[in-house]
């Protein structure tokens, strides 16, 4: 079969907690070959974001070119993209190089709530991103800005599944974890176009949880590279995401990191 490959267009974060870091600890813990296009660097750690420096378009492109010519991923994901230049030119890259499974994580809002994704950038993420994508991951916060709406029940929740679809992924994979309603259960929901399957697991009261997203994205990504289906895949990253987040490393002062190493003490033995 051979090694898999996986890509990861992001964000650098130098706290290691989320971004091009999570990433690829994520897909060498889950056994895929990983590489990166970094798209912006970050000043942070586990208290905020203190600084966002945005690649050049030409240093995102040869990235990408240097991917395209030698090392085609089997599946990639996208993490902040930061401005409507770099999304319309990853779009255009993916598009050139005929890449296919496409997670897209659409980041905005960091932990600490610094500003991601600029807000001219949300129309080009709707408009060129998300007719790739194979799936697209988005938290509560994150999908009502995809959809244009609020969302406060199981039936918004649903619309906005709908909504976003509608602009061109394949799959809505729409993540519980901001949604309160739920009470004690985080309930994932996958939606293709005619039916929505939940994935359920217990929520973990714990404010180390920088990277969640990205780790969560990573772990579908690095499961649809070896080649399996969406639902399969949530399946096994339910599972590296909740061990990640309730084994804690206590590691800064502020939003921690969630533990990548963590599925391997717990569940391989």
């Amino acid at each position: 079969m051979g090694v898999k490959k996986a890509l990861t267009i992001a964000g650098s974060d130098c706290g290691g907690g989320a971004g091009i870091q999570a990433d690829i600890k994520t897909f060498q813990e889950l056994e895929v070959y990983g590489m990166s296009a970094i798209t912006a660097i970050t000043a942070q750690n586990t208290l905020g974001v203190q600084g966002v420096y945005p690649m050049s378009l030409e240093a995102i492109e040869e990235q990408l070119n240097s991917i395209g010519a030698d090392l085609t991923p089997e599946a990639l994901k996208t993490g902040m993209l930061f401005n409507s230049e770099i999304i319309t030119l990853v779009a255009r890259k993916i598009n050139e190089f005929g890449w296919g499974r496409v997670v897209v994580d659409p980041v905005m809002i960091a932990k600490g709530g610094a500003t991601l994704l600029q807000q001219e950038a949300v129309e080009a993420l709707r408009t060129h991103l998300l007719p790739l994508a194979y799936v697209v991951t988005p938290n509560v916060p994150e999908a009502e800005v995809l959809a244009e709406m609020k969302i406060e029940s199981l039936d918004d929740y649903k619309e906005a599944a709908e909504r976003i679809r509608a602009l061109g992924p394949t799959y809505v994979v729409m993540k519980g974890g901001h949604a309160t309603y739920q009470g004690d259960t985080i309930i994932d929901y996958v939606y293709d176009g005619s039916e929505f399957v939940a994935f359920e697991s217990k929520r973990v009261e714990s404010i180390q949880t920088h990277g969640s997203g990205c780790t969560f994205a990573a772990a579908l990504t690095a499961e649809l590279a070896k080649g399996n289906s969406v639902n399969v895949a949530m399946r096994r990253v339910k599972q590296f995401i909740q061990s990640a987040i309730e084994n804690e490393l206590n590691i800064g002062s502020g939003h921690g990191p969630t533990n990548h190493f963590a599925h391997r003490l717990v569940h391989v033995k």
